[in-house]
């Protein structure tokens, strides 16, 4: 993924998909923002696709700077905040919500720091190899704001009571690393791994709490039922 713009549209269409799906598994209004993580990532993937081909030049630059704004409003400012408060909405100990939203407090940090810097621009993608390097001029090596932006979204998934969510924090707290060394400006980019498998992970989770709660739903009625049954 990410290293071409077929790739990402093939990606991205995955994603949307799988993003569907998620979207139907939900059970609770708290469920919706994490649901909706992977249809956002979708789109996202999707957007890059515009982002490649305007750096191939074929289509126009102006939908090129749209897609590569679209692309960094997201990444740099959205998800930060996004993850955090959608994982702290689905969480249901008291003393775990406030670790999470102590992450989102720093997630939010992190975005306000970001939208500075890409506001104050200039903002900039090039083809580097085989996927885009995205450049916020204002951020420099951004090495530092890189770090607290993981520390943000792998701590909250990290925190989280949902051993499998708490498991994708704990395979990102290894993975992006290893991505932020391998390339800091192209690190946004790559992280087309990291959308993928999370929004399998955030597919599955919704599929396994929408199956707990029909069975306990189920269970409850059988009861019901058969209170009934021998009721005088």
């Amino acid at each position: 993924m990410c290293f071409a713009p077929e790739a990402d549209a093939v990606a991205g269409a995955i994603i949307v998909v799988v993003g569907v799906d998620a979207l139907r598994h939900v059970g609770s209004p708290k469920q919706i923002p994490l649901a909706a993580l992977p249809l956002l990532f979708g789109l996202h993937q999707l957007t890059e696709t515009f982002v490649w081909w305007g750096l191939q030049g074929h289509v126009s630059g102006s939908v090129e700077r749209v897609a590569i704004w679209i692309w960094l409003l997201f990444a740099f400012v959205a998800l930060p905040v996004l993850l955090p408060i959608a994982v702290d909405l689905v969480e249901q100990s008291k003393i775990r919500r406030g670790v999470i939203a102590a992450f989102a407090g720093l997630g939010l940090a992190v975005a306000l720091a970001l939208a500075v810097a890409i506001f104050r621009g200039p903002v900039n993608a090039q083809i580097q190899g085989r996927c885009i390097s995205y450049d916020v001029h204002a951020l420099g090596n951004g090495r530092e704001w890189t770090v607290l932006y993981v520390i943000a979204a792998c701590g909250a998934l990290l925190a989280s009571s949902h051993r499998d969510l708490a498991a994708l924090g704990a395979v990102n707290l290894v993975v992006t690393p290893l991505l932020m060394w391998l390339t800091v400006s192209g690190f946004v980019s790559l992280w087309c791994f990291w959308a993928a498998i999370a929004s399998v992970v955030i597919a599955f989770h919704l599929r396994r709490t929408g199956r707990t709660r029909d069975a306990v739903r189920d269970e409850q009625r059988r009861t019901i039922a058969e209170a009934g049954a021998y009721s005088p």
